[in-house]
């Protein structure tokens, strides 16, 4: 039916002025992230106390080679049953169930008394990663606004590099102690906060896509019209979500639970794997490659051994390379306060590829660095040029590969596939991670530690070169046109130079028309 442009709600929101950023979104983000304080700090104090466990515990290179990578392999399970978990009981309860995770792992860590029981630890942390990793961008992506999704979905990556900040932080501090304490303290420290994180959860309200999914729809729309820019936006958010579930849009909610049987997420491994539509193969795709990209190009072996290459650069005191640890952990902090105040300004693709090229040149200096120190100890520059290029790397990393893949993950499945969706990135990105940080000592020492960067650089070179060619332009996207977006970009006549698609697109939450006209018309 045709209606005066003056009486369309979408177009009378979108004339306003862009409005501030949604306080309450930002409140449930900031809770819903801080479960990755956790990931962080066990990743980098993994970094300092390896050093004590091995004088402590008298273990060979391969055993804490082993130690300090397996707990992404071990992640896994988490990654994995957190998509299935997160369908049954919901998102927020899951992230209770992920921080009592992480405070077991750190008690077995703290208070091992030998290699097994340390593993054992790792192996518990490591379930708690996979479902921190997974949960908190999916829950952050479906609780917010379009207007400001990008940002919000990057906290959880402020929060990971916090949490090394804090782990480097732990390492230096505790480091002066007895050898059989200190490495203890840098793991129990980890164990203080799961405890408020999980009572902060209760405060979070449910993710408003799941409890339609469950077709608790009064609930769903009181969250979305908290967590809205406006309450059209909030009313047609709604009927997005219905609308990509099949229900009518003047479905009950008894009528709902009825058609939503499969809600707890039957089927969907088939639909995502097995018998994938061509949008859904390709978000698979782009969701698995964006993850393997950002882990195989070594940003973890940097966060982990980083006291190895300043070591190799020149720092042969232990206190001092566990010192400069800490100016990585800041430098990685730091920069991805970048990504979070540009993602929603100027995209995904522009970030995700000026960090690749950033990547690629600070490895490169690197590697090259690492050979002049190896051949000529005398030339101190060498030595400062290679620490030098450990921080551009690793803020090169911040501002676009470290948060943006799971941001970007995190909102382009469609809603049915979103949870087991995303959790098949975060299982490539744990894979990946623990391959990188498991063979990293072995790989230098087979190849030496600039051929393992000059590797590197040419993995982050490729992911490039990916970036490009095949993932599109998700800003200002609403969560349920991504299907569309994903099926538009097969057809090569729709793809603009810069990766966006001539289609609907959204802004400050509302959908548009090349034309200009709305979506959203008077019934």
């Amino acid at each position: 039916m045709n209606i005066e442009k003056t009486n369309s709600p979408a177009e009378a929101t979108m004339s306003k002025k862009k409005p501030p950023m949604n306080k309450y979104a930002i409140a449930c983000a900031l809770l819903a992230s801080m479960t990755c304080v956790l990931v962080g700090y066990d990743g980098a104090v993994m970094s300092g106390a390896q050093i004590f466990i091995q004088k402590d515990l008298h273990i060979t290179d391969t055993q804490i080679e082993i130690l300090a990578g397996i707990i992404n392999l071990y992640s896994l399970v988490g990654s994995l049953a957190a998509g299935r978990t997160s369908d049954r009981i919901g998102r927020r309860y899951t992230m209770i169930l992920a921080a009592a995770i992480f405070f077991a792992g750190a008690v077995l860590m703290g208070f091992a008394p030998n290699y097994v029981i340390l593993m054992l630890g790792r192996f518990v942390a490591g379930v708690g990663t996979g479902y921190a990793l997974m949960l908190a961008p999916v829950y952050t992506a479906e609780v917010s606004p379009a207007s400001v999704r990008g940002c919000l979905t990057s906290f959880p990556e402020v929060f990971i590099n916090s949490g090394i900040l804090l782990g480097y932080i732990a390492n230096f501090a505790f480091a002066k102690l007895p050898i059989n304490l200190n490495w203890r303290l840098m793991f129990l420290g980890g164990a203080v906060p799961p405890v408020f994180l999980a009572v902060g959860v209760f405060f979070m309200p449910e993710s408003p896509r799941w409890l339609v999914m469950q077709g608790r729809l009064d609930e769903a729309k009181h969250v979305l019209l908290k967590t809205s820019d406006s309450t059209e936006e909030a009313e047609q958010r709604l009927i997005d979500i219905k609308h990509t579930l099949g229900i009518p849009d003047d479905c009950s909610d008894e009528k709902s639970i009825s058609m939503l049987k499969r809600s707890s997420g039957e089927g969907v491994w088939k639909e995502l794997l097995l018998r994938p539509t061509p949008s859904v193969r390709r978000t698979v795709i782009a969701a698995v490659g964006l993850q393997f990209f950002q882990q195989a190009s070594g940003i973890d072996s940097v966060v982990l051994y980083s006291p190895r290459v300043f070591e190799k650069a020149g720092m042969k005191s232990s206190s001092n390379s566990l010192g400069a640890t800490v100016a990585v952990g800041f430098c990685k902090t730091a920069f991805v306060l970048i990504s979070v105040f540009f993602v929603d300004r100027v995209g995904r693709r522009p970030l995700l590829l000026a960090s690749s090229a950033g990547m690629s040149i600070s490895l490169l200096i690197l590697g090259s660095s690492l050979t002049i120190v190896d051949h000529y100890p005398s030339q101190k520059w060498a030595g400062a040029l290679s620490i030098t290029t450990v921080l551009t790397f690793t803020a090169s990393f911040a501002t676009g590969f470290g948060p943006l893949a799971w941001v970007y993950s995190s909102e382009i499945f469609p809603l049915r596939l979103r949870a087991q969706g995303a959790s098949i990135g975060t299982a490539v990105n744990r894979i990946m991670s623990g391959v990188i940080t498991m063979s990293f000592i072995s790989l230098y020492k087979a190849i030496t530690i600039a051929g393992s960067f000059y590797l590197y650089a040419g993995v982050a070179t490729l992911g490039a070169v990916f970036i490009y060619f095949f993932l599109p332009e998700t800003r200002g996207r609403s969560l349920e046109d991504m299907e569309v977006l994903f099926g538009k970009v097969a057809d090569e006549n729709e793809v603009t130079k810069n990766g966006e698609v001539a289609a609907p697109f959204v802004e400050n939450g509302m959908e548009k028309r090349e034309s200009g006209e709305s979506d959203v018309v008077a019934k």
